[in-house]
């Protein structure tokens, strides 16, 4: 099976490598501060995964996850993920990130900013809707009614095909948004994002609910951009 480097651990990252490993895969996980910082949660996970950093886990993955705050996407190692297939679940919080001009104005997305820092990579968007106590309780066995879908975005439909094999094997459906620039549809604080997989009425941490693919749609075309809320 593919190996899976991830660009980034905290709770989104270290879900997915979760499910991943539990899954079958082989996992490299880094962050910014140094392979020894996860030690535990190396050992966690077992046999399959190890620590390294953000270049040697782009070198390692067959299949990339960047998942670090927006405003670091500029260090995220471009040279070794030429090629690649590579997950993006950048949100854009501007108190955290500070303000980025083009996507104020919004005349961009956050995963084309990656795209064009990584612009010998395939991105593709995903995992960015949904919180990571919903992503690492929510998953499901193939054909279970209970299974829910996430969204995707990208402008290589090889590269959307990858992840959503990826996706699938972790225990998801997927729903195809389109090109990158669609990808607004599912960003922070759309009708997509977080809370349809929530449990309507109750306090965060929210227990998790299904989302269907039709529950999925209908949240994406009622999506507004910034500038007209």
């Amino acid at each position: 099976m593919a190996t899976i480097g991830l660009i980034g651990s905290g709770h989104i990252g270290s879900t997915v490598a979760r499910l991943a490993v539990d899954a079958g895969y082989d996992v490299v996980l880094s962050n910014s501060r140094g392979p020894e910082t996860l030690t535990d949660l190396v050992e966690q996970l077992g046999p399959r995964a190890r620590a390294a950093t953000p270049a040697d886990a782009a070198v390692a993955g067959d299949i990339v996850v960047v998942t670090v705050p927006l405003g670091a996407y500029r260090q995220v190692p471009a040279e070794p993920l030429r090629g690649k297939v590579v997950i993006d679940t950048n949100n854009y919080y501007p108190d955290r990130d500070g303000h980025i001009a083009e996507l104020d104005d919004e005349s961009t997305t956050t995963s084309e900013l990656l795209q064009a820092h990584l612009q010998e990579s395939h991105v593709v968007k995903a995992f960015n809707n949904i919180i990571a106590s919903h992503l690492g309780t929510l998953h499901r066995r193939a054909g279970d009614p209970e299974r829910s879908v996430l969204a995707i975005a990208g402008d290589d439909d090889a590269a959307k095909r990858t992840v959503t094999e990826f996706i699938e094997a972790i225990g998801y459906d997927t729903y195809d948004v389109g090109p990158l620039s669609e990808g607004w549809r599912f960003q922070r604080d759309t009708a997509a994002y977080t809370t349809p997989y929530a449990v309507p009425g109750t306090a965060y941490p929210w227990p998790g609910r299904q989302l269907t693919a039709h529950g999925l749609k209908e949240k994406l075309d009622a999506a507004v951009r910034y500038r007209d809320l």
